[in-house]
C-alpha cells in the first residue's frame, strides 16, 4: 500500500475545497454589489468538480482518480428586482437589479465545503499516522 499517493490525492480534494470556500466567500462579500466593473449587478459564481486520473509510476495496479475544480461559472439566474429610487443604479421606474446571492445558499455551501475539506484533513492526518506506525515497527 502507497500512502504517498493516497496523500497525493487527498492533496488534490483539499485544493479543490480550498477554492470552493473562496469562491463562497467572494458570493458572500459580493451579495450587495449592484455594479460591477462589467455593468450590471454582480453574478453568483459555481464551482463545478471534475475527476481527474492518475498515473502509478510503476505499470502494475489501476490508475488512481483525484479532484479537481472543472470549471468556474457564473449563476446565470436573475437578480431580483428592489424598488429604491435613490439608489445611484436605479432604472428610471426607480429599480435596482440586485445580485443573485442567496446568503442561505451561501451558508449551506460554506458549511458543506469545510466539513468537506475537515474530512480530507483527517484522512491526511490518518496516513501520517499510519506511516509513522509503519517506521515505528521497522526499528
Amino acid at each position: 500500500m502507497n500512502l504517498i499517493s493516497g496523500i497525493d490525492i487527498t492533496a488534490g480534494a483539499l485544493n479543490a475545497q480550498k477554492t470552493r470556500l473562496d469562491i463562497v466567500a467572494q458570493n458572500i462579500a459580493n451579495a450587495q454589489t449592484t455594479r460591477t466593473p462589467n455593468g450590471g449587478p454582480y453574478q453568483r459564481q459555481v464551482v463545478s468538480f471534475e475527476t481527474e486520473l492518475v498515473r502509478r509510476a510503476g505499470a502494475g495496479g489501476p490508475s488512481l482518480q483525484t479532484v479537481k475544480i472543472g470549471a468556474i461559472t457564473a449563476d446565470r439566474t436573475p437578480g431580483q428586482q428592489v424598488y429604491n429610487p435613490q439608489h445611484p443604479d436605479a432604472s428610471p421606474d426607480g429599480l435596482v437589479t440586485m445580485p443573485n446571492v442567496n446568503l442561505s445558499y451561501e451558508m449551506v455551501d460554506l458549511i458543506t465545503a469545510s466539513r468537506a475539506y475537515e474530512a480530507n484533513l483527517s484522512v491526511v492526518k490518518n496516513a501520517r499516522q499510519m506511516a509513522m506506525k509503519a517506521l515505528d515497527i521497522g526499528k
